[in-house]
């Protein structure tokens, strides 16, 4: 399903400060957060 090839940009996570990786480009207008810190964030689906 994850593309290996993708290319991967370091990030710092707006909430916790820890240093992760994302596949995507950062434009600096939105916040970026950890998988730990997005999965927090999201509303729980029932």
């Amino acid at each position: 399903m994850y593309n290996e090839d993708r290319e991967m940009h370091k990030v710092t996570c707006a909430e916790c400060k820890k240093e992760t990786e994302v596949p995507f480009k950062p434009d600096g207008t939105r916040p970026v957060y950890c998988k730990e810190c997005f999965s927090k964030r999201r509303p729980r689906r029932f």
